[in-house]
């Protein structure tokens, strides 16, 4: 049984078409198509891109497009990079997804107002506690004995007494 590259090969030249043609036909890049007919599925990324070119190929050159798919799968099956489907993600993202997607299911014009209004009132509770507190504090209790020291008086700081006066 032919591989899809040599059916595709095949019956391109029975058509009489070249490469060239088939790329500006079908829009696809020419060097895919000679990678479609050498069977060199690892110039492609994915095997999605292989299976949509296949079938635009194929359905250009009049060929049966399921019996294609069907033995295209087989063939990939059989090749190391396409042999099972690439991981859709990265597992160690698991708790950033489900936090993300619960963020989205808030309705934020509920939610931003009554967080702000929360939050209004957090900062309105601890404004009036902090006031009370510093209203039935005694201001010199956080002082302890002694550190309050008079000023010393020096010697000649202060003028002498004036002189008693005679009596008279």
């Amino acid at each position: 049984m032919l591989t899809v590259a040599e059916q595709l090969r095949t019956a391109r030249e029975a058509q009489g078409l070249t490469v060239y043609q088939v790329a500006e036909i079908t829009k696809i890049k020419t060097d895919h198509v000679r990678a479609l007919e050498e069977g060199d599925y690892a110039a492609f990324a994915a095997p999605v891109y292989i299976r949509g070119f296949v079938r635009t190929y194929g359905t250009l050159l009049r060929l049966d497009a399921a019996t294609l798919l069907t033995a295209l799968e087989a063939e990939l099956d059989q090749t190391e990079k396409f042999h099972e489907p690439p991981p859709l993600g990265d597992e160690s993202g698991r708790f950033l997804d489900v936090v993300m997607l619960q963020l989205s299911k808030v309705n934020w014009r509920v939610a931003l107002p009554s967080l702000g209004v929360a939050l209004a009132l957090l900062v309105l509770i601890l404004g009036y506690r902090a006031w009370r507190g510093h209203q039935s504090k005694d201001p010199l209790s956080s002082l302890g004995p002694g550190l309050y020291q008079p000023p010393q008086k020096q010697p000649g700081e202060t003028l002498p007494l004036p002189p008693a006066q005679p009596k008279k």
